[in-house]
């Protein structure tokens, strides 16, 4: 792979409303130059967790700009050809994806949802903030991969062994299911 283009890469959750949103931010501002990061979800909510964005601004990524929207808004003629797709939550892991054009690089980098906690509203930002901190890891190591010198088998397992990471939740990428 050239490594003199930018690679479009999309984060997909169920909701798209905090994971995918957080890969997203943290993509596009660490990424830069190099990648354009977007997010989309099978079932998005329609809102953006208030969370996700507090956290972002807390480390001083982008928090403006984010809408829940749904994947097939990628599937469509005209859409942004996606080089990588990452699923970060299970549910989505588990659905029928669309058909990407270009046929881009898939995993599975699930993480749990923070929305999910229940508790104090430190509680929760306890839990995006782990989030962050797990998408942040995964990241890093997907933008310090020498993309150029890797061959398609190659980099898949590189990908592969990224949603193993710490914070892994688990279930797999709908195309890798026997």
């Amino acid at each position: 792979m050239p490594d003199d283009r930018v690679f479009n890469v999309l984060f997909l959750c169920t909701g798209n409303s905090a994971r995918s949103i957080l890969g997203e931010s943290i993509l596009n501002k660490d990424g830069r130059g190099r990648f354009r990061a977007y997010s989309a979800g099978s079932h998005p909510k329609g809102t953006v967790n208030p969370f996700a964005l507090k956290i972002l601004r807390s480390f001083g990524y982008p928090s403006e700009g984010f809408r829940s929207k749904p994947w097939d808004e990628f599937a469509v003629p005209g859409a942004p050809v996606m080089d990588f797709v990452f699923t970060v939550c299970d549910d989505a892991a588990g659905e029928a994806c669309p058909v990407w054009p270009g046929q881009p690089m898939t995993a599975h980098w699930g993480i749990e949802d923070p929305a999910k906690i229940e508790g104090t509203d430190i509680q929760k930002e306890a839990a995006f903030v782990q989030a962050f901190k797990y998408l942040k890891n995964r990241i890093g190591i997907f933008t310090n991969l020498p993309l150029k010198n890797l061959g398609s088998m190659a980099l898949q397992n590189k990908l592969h062994d990224i949603g193993r990471t710490e914070g892994a939740s688990g279930g797999h990428f709908a195309s890798e299911k026997a």
